[in-house]
């Protein structure tokens, strides 16, 4: 169980959260709602002890497993399936078991053999108390409905993918969930920051119903409605304008319901309160011209002026950014060519003798599954790493924008002004202003860490970053993840009138649709082809 009591939560001067009460228990499962930049992250960072309340206290019983939305990961070097199975500290043990189990093999001396099996049976007594082969089968089969295919597991992280490591995070997290405590139940309360950000279908729809099934606490933060509406049985949302978190013991339908009421409520109340606002200043100021009336003229004007001030405030229309990417600086015909790209991670090759022609004003998808190597490809073309044989070759006037879908193109460390100036050093500081507050950054905001930004802010950073480049080859990677609606309309409409070159990688139906592509890459044989609607199917399963 989670208890946050008199809980307040600022970013910058802004509040967020004041005096809020907010509780987690045993079987319910909350839905984290509200606007970009109302706090939803923060607050999820605070629950799970990540971050200090700038006010208030904090209790926590039982497990936490916490998925933000960039999780960063310790020591690379471990393999996927270690990197799961710590979640219940089964890691070091079945290491150690291997070790002894080679040596038994290997010892000569009859003395040092018998201590190795005498380790060896210790520590199958240790792994077996803990749940052993049951638990490792259970691991896999987690991992395996999550995407990872064995192969995976004996990866080390480093060799993986951005969405292939949050997908392990998520893997361990869901893992350490399902150990069943004291009466068969989950003691662990999981916090998820849009858990379904790099799933397929098949393992969106699977996860629903894990998190369903889970008896624990549960509070989630997604994008993802039918998520929502299949899960949750309570919803918290976070007023922006208010500061303040309303508290909904409903389901997700009924919420809407609700909050479609409370809006309609709230409207018709402010309404009357005007009239009769207006009513009693009208009645006011005729009084006020007499001498004798004047006291009660000032009195019933103060009275008006009450009842307004005890209205809760007005809803404003939620601010979405304007988003339009770069009109392109001129190149020539074919501003960029991939000439036999390959790659691989150790003894494990991604992909091999890859070509590709990106023409002017060209517009390319590239499919494959998870893992097949989608994200390395664009970070190749975007000279982020390199190739390990082959070259991409750039044509007259190549200028290339690449945006990250793990933002690993913004400066954590550094403001959000130092970011836009770094990506654009020659663009006149107003222009650099202007173009920021079109992407809803300004004021002290504008002073604020990259990396205390949420995941949706983060994305309209990066996004920001790229519009003051004038690119004219877009590499973009997942552009629409974490954004809210509107925003992500925002994204699509920026897509559907950019003139210059776009390679895209995506999971959203709807951004290839905007982007109206003329060719498809398919990887990992890096096969190119003239794009068809029989390829549409693939997009969210690959």
């Amino acid at each position: 169980m989670i208890s946050a009591t008199g809980l307040q939560l600022r970013a910058g001067s802004r509040i967020l959260l004041s005096d809020t009460t907010l509780r987690v228990q045993p079987g319910d499962r909350i839905g984290l709602v509200g606007r970009n930049g109302a706090g939803k992250t923060t607050s999820l960072k605070v629950l799970a002890g990540e971050d200090e309340p700038y006010a208030g206290e904090i209790t926590r019983s039982g497990d936490t497993g916490y998925l933000p939305q960039d999780p960063r990961e310790g020591d690379l070097s471990v393999s996927a399936k270690d990197r799961v199975l710590s979640a219940r500290g089964l890691d070091k043990t079945l290491r150690d078991m291997e070790k002894a189990q080679a040596e038994m093999a290997e010892l000569v001396d009859d003395k040092q053999r018998d201590k190795a099996i005498n380790r060896y049976g210790k520590l199958e007594e240790r792994f077996a108390a803990r749940g052993g082969y049951a638990a490792e089968s259970e691991a896999a089969r987690i991992c395996g409905n999550l995407g990872l295919e064995d192969r995976i597991l004996h990866q080390p992280l480093q060799t993986l993918s951005g969405g292939q490591r949050r997908r392990v995070e998520l893997a361990r997290i869901l893992f350490a969930a399902s150990e069943a405590g004291p009466g068969g139940h989950s003691s662990t309360t999981l916090l998820l920051d849009e858990p379904t950000n790099h799933l397929d279908a098949d393992s969106i729809a699977w996860l629903r119903e894990f998190l369903r099934a889970h008896d624990g606490g549960l509070v989630v933060i997604s994008h993802d409605v039918e998520l929502l509406a299949a899960v949750v049985n309570k919803v918290w949302f976070l007023d922006a304008v208010r500061g303040e978190a309303d508290v909904y013991n409903m389901d997700w339908d009924r919420y809407q319901e609700a909050r479609a009421l409370d809006e309609k409520r709230r409207k018709r109340e402010r309404a009357n309160a005007e009239k009769k606002s207006s009513a009693l200043m009208a009645q006011a100021d005729k009084m006020r011209a007499k001498a004798t009336k004047a006291v009660a003229a000032q009195n019933m004007a103060k009275r008006a002026q009450k009842m307004m001030a005890e209205l809760e405030p007005e809803q404003a229309a939620d601010k979405v950014a304007r988003i339009k990417f770069p009109e392109p600086a001129s190149c020539g015909r074919t501003p960029m060519t991939a000439q036999g790209l390959s790659k691989s991670y150790g003894s494990l090759e991604i992909f091999t003798g890859v070509d590709l022609a990106i023409d002017r004003g060209s517009k390319v998808v590239v499919l494959g599954l998870n893992g097949a190597g989608k994200t390395t490809l664009l970070r190749l073309l975007g000279d982020r790493e390199p190739a390990d044989a082959g070259a991409v070759v750039a044509g007259h006037g190549l200028r290339v924008g690449y945006y990250a879908q793990e933002h690993e193109t913004l400066d954590h460390d550094a403001t959000v002004w130092q970011n836009v100036r770094g990506a654009a050093p020659d663009t006149p500081e107003q222009e650099l202003r202007t173009l920021l507050g079109t992407f809803l950054f300004s004021g002290e905001q504008l002073e604020q860490p990259a990396g205390t930004l949420s995941g949706g802010e983060k994305t309209r950073l990066a996004l920001a970053g790229l519009v003051s480049s004038r690119a004219n080859v877009l590499l973009l990677d997942e552009p629409t993840n974490n954004l809210d609606p509107a925003s992500r309309e925002q994204v699509l409409d920026a897509l559907r009138s950019f003139s210059g070159a776009v390679v895209l990688v995506t999971h959203d139906p709807g951004a290839v649709e905007a982007l109206e592509p003329e060719r498809v890459i398919l990887l990992p044989d890096g096969t190119e082809d003239h794009w068809s609607d029989e390829y549409s199917e693939l997009v969210q399963l690959a």
